[in-house]
């Protein structure tokens, strides 16, 4: 063997900057090259007694240190050999070597990113940046000859050197300097040996100079809090929803049943794991009968009172509750049970923990680096950069992302309106308004639109909901029409109003009646979900229960007749939980919901109207079909302020309602010819009358029944009362009718038909006529 050659094109400075880990391109420097005596393989080995190239014909051929931890040797071949190369360490006081550390060379492989996919994250256009980026178990190499490592790849583009460090290097990354690929801001390395379940994070060194540590802002597992590192993770599950996703595909959520039940996965029942959520709460929400589950945010946050609205992993379901497999499996269990599962998604703003994505290469990357824009005032977080390319390519692969790689039906977007306006909660001179002088921040509405836009091209069926509380026009209009994109928007005012309106004393009420029928004026400007969430029962605010007037029995009586009231008004209706039973005292995330107050009756009588609002809604067209448009609704009376009582219709769609009618005439037809004509109207009633296409709600929101109150109905004849919250199954009075009423040919209220009826105090009333 030789004395190492350095050359003349491999200078002092050279070295120096792969030894401080601030060379672009440390393979061209480490590795094995061609040099005019042979083969060269240098290593870098800060620290080592001694370095040796373990040869796969089983020769052993010690390296020279060259300059500052860089081991060298020339090998007399014509061709690069199979290599290793075994490093001693001083093993203690004594300098005696320690034990001989053998691995492959990280410094012999290429690129695992190709040219391809560097042009679609330069353009900001790869939609499936988590299949490149982050960390993958990957095996290079012939069949014969093939290595098993991981492909580490980043994005930092302004950074002088990138390493990476983690368990299986003890955390140092000084032997691990990555290589920068172009243009394009990615480094990346692969190291043989490293799989699933490695811990680690990169040492980015800024244009400072100062080296950082910093998870993987696209690690598919996160290590559990309060630790932060990133952890190597391949998913190995087998989905068993096929039948789910195919029908998905069909799905039009607006003209369907959608009542969500929405759960912070932490303390609906505090210690369960995401697999045994998948049977206690599919269990549970099956019974409930709700169309949809909302899980608040499940990507991997450090701090637990953010309850996730705190991002710092966005790939990472959070490892609290298991692997992201585990999570999966929490879906597909949900899916088997035809219940639909949201996910809240937070691309708004992102914490400033130093290790996440705050300055990640020593310049403001992920956030607007003028404070006025990249910083939120409110929740002490950053504001990501929409203007920029890789940023927006960030958050929109993110969101595909959860779609396709966890099944996912639908994000609800949180804090839009804080992404929509410069001025958002700002003070005059806190913002800088837009090129045109508006405070609109047009590069979040761009994003926006894209991130619909996206979603729905690659993945038919699902919902993109925003939680967006201002008067922003065609927020769910169509991108193509110029709006936002999205399926849905919380309906914030109706929240309000009718919070606002049921909080005060019924002998108030009547002042603040257009509260209530407000929000028919706006009702179809934007395809609505009524939410009654989270946010609405923390911070002083009380439980739902809490906010009602009155002793014990208004009180339950005024959440019942809330409930009822909400799934009849047009719009999907979500409801958080602990609310589907009346929980009295404040929602805590780290307590858990009182699941003992079920002992008691009254709590039991809420769960069961929960139950059947639900069961009444999934089989009534004519409270979901028309949701976003006027059709579906008519008021019968909304003016009796003194009276404190609303009334009004909804109604299917005609033309499916004959439809449906006929397809079930065809089919009872066919499964009993004998029956004849006969047969096949008795069950066409039948389904006719599970599936009511005209419903009459008539609220009292007085604390006194209504007696022979007179209400106009769209045709004569016997009604059912199909709901009334005042039952004494419910916990009520059991004030009503008898469960039927008989409507006469006498015009009231514009309609050509009316009725005498009771109303129960605090009560609501269903009604649907007979066939």
């Amino acid at each position: 063997m030789t004395q190492p050659d350095l050359s003349p094109d491999l200078s002092l400075g050279e070295l120096e900057r792969i030894a401080a880990g601030q060379h672009y391109d440390p393979h061209s420097v480490l590795g094995a090259h061609p040099g005019p005596d042979g083969v060269i393989v240098r290593a870098l080995r800060p620290l080592a007694n001694s370095v040796t190239l373990v040869l796969d014909d089983g020769r052993r051929v010690p390296m020279t240190h060259v300059h500052q931890g860089i081991f060298a040797v020339t090998l007399p071949d014509e061709k690069v050999p199979g290599y290793r190369i075994a490093t001693r360490y001083d093993g203690g006081p004594s300098g005696a070597a320690g034990e001989e550390d053998v691995r492959d060379d990280p410094y012999r492989y290429l690129p695992t990113l190709g040219e391809f996919d560097l042009h679609l994250i330069a353009e900001g256009r790869h939609e499936e940046l988590w299949r490149v980026l982050g960390a993958h178990v990957r095996e290079i190499g012939p069949a014969d000859d093939t290595a098993t490592g991981t492909a580490f790849a980043v994005w930092a583009p302004n950074a002088h050197g990138v390493r990476v460090s983690g368990d299986f290097n003890y955390w140092d990354g000084s032997a691990y300097p990555m290589r920068s690929l172009g243009g394009s801001g990615v480094w990346e390395l692969f190291v043989p040996g490293v799989t699933d379940g490695a811990r680690y994070k990169f040492a980015v060194c800024g244009p400072d100079g100062v080296w950082r540590e910093k998870a993987d802002p696209m690690a598919q597992l996160a290590e559990k809090p309060p630790a932060t590192a990133s952890v190597v993770y391949t998913s190995h599950y087998s989905w068993e929803d096929a039948e789910w996703m195919q029908a998905r595909a069909e799905h039009e959520p607006v003209r369907a049943p959608m009542s969500i039940y929405e759960v912070h996965l932490g303390s609906w029942r505090p210690g369960l794991s995401y697999r045994e959520l998948a049977t206690q709460l599919a269990d549970y929400v099956t019974d409930l009968g709700f169309t949809h589950v909302e899980f608040l945010p499940v990507a991997e946050h450090p701090f637990g009172g953010s309850w996730g609205y705190q991002v710092t992993s966005y790939y990472a379901p959070t490892a609290r509750f298991g692997r992201p497999d585990d999570f999966r499996y929490l879906v597909d269990a949900l899916h088997q049970a035809g219940i639909g599962v949201i996910v809240d998604w937070v691309p708004a703003h992102f914490p400033r923990d130093e290790w996440a994505l705050a300055r990640f290469d020593g310049t403001a990357l992920y956030e607007d680096a003028d404070p006025r824009r990249g910083s939120h005032p409110d929740w002490g977080t950053l504001i990501f950069n929409y203007g920029r390319t890789e940023v927006r390519n960030f958050l929109v692969a993110n969101a595909v992302y959860w779609l396709e790689e966890f099944h996912v039906d639908g994000l609800r977007v949180d804090a839009v309106a804080s992404m929509l306006y410069l001025d958002y909660s700002r003070k005059d001179g806190e913002w800088t308004p837009n090129q045109y002088g508006g405070r609109e921040n047009l590069d979040a509405i761009s994003f926006l639109q894209e991130v619909n836009a996206t979603c729905y091209k690659r993945v038919p069926g699902i919902t993109m909901i925003a939680e967006e509380s201002t008067a922003w026009p065609g927020v769910s209009r169509p991108v193509y029409l110029g709006g936002l994109g999205f399926g849905f928007k919380w309906n914030m005012g109706w929240m309000h109003d009718t919070l606002n309106y049921l909080s005060l004393d019924p002998i108030y009420r009547q002042y603040h009646h257009n509260e209530m029928t407000f929000s028919m004026m706006y009702a179809y400007s934007e395809n609505f979900i009524l939410p009654l969430s989270h946010d609405e029962v923390v911070h002083g605010k009380g439980s739902l229960i809490g906010k009602m007037p009155g002793d014990e029995w208004r009180r339950f009586a005024g959440l019942r007749s809330l409930l009822a009231y909400m799934w009849a008004h047009p719009g999907k209706q979500l409801l958080f939980m602990g609310s589907e039973w009346g929980q009295v005292s404040e929602w805590s995330a780290d307590k858990g919901l009182d699941w003992w107050v079920l002992d008691f009756e009254v709590h039991q009588g809420v769960q069961q109207l929960s139950r059947d609002l639900n069961a009444i809604y999934r089989r009534t067209p004519a409270l979901w079909e028309l949701d976003a448009s006027p059709e579906g609704f008519g008021w019968i009376d909304a003016n009796d302020a003194m009276g404190n009582t609303l009334s009004f219709v909804r109604m299917s769609d005609p033309r499916r309602s004959a439809a449906r009618g006929a397809a079930v005439a065809h089919e009872v037809a066919s499964a009993d010819g004998a029956a004849g004509a006969g047969g096949a109207a008795g069950a066409g009633g039948a389904a006719e009358q599970d599936m009511p296409g005209v419903v009459a709600c008539i609220a009292n929101f007085s604390a006194v029944p209504h007696v022979k109150y007179r209400v106009g109905l769209p045709r004569a004849g016997r009604w059912r009362e199909i709901l009334n919250t005042d039952a004494v199954i419910y916990g009520g009075s059991g004030v009503g009718n008898f469960g039927h009423i008989e409507a006469e040919p006498e015009p009231w209220h514009g309609r050509p038909a009316s009725a005498t009826i009771t109303l129960p105090p605090m009560g609501v009333l269903w009604l649907t006529p007979e066939p």
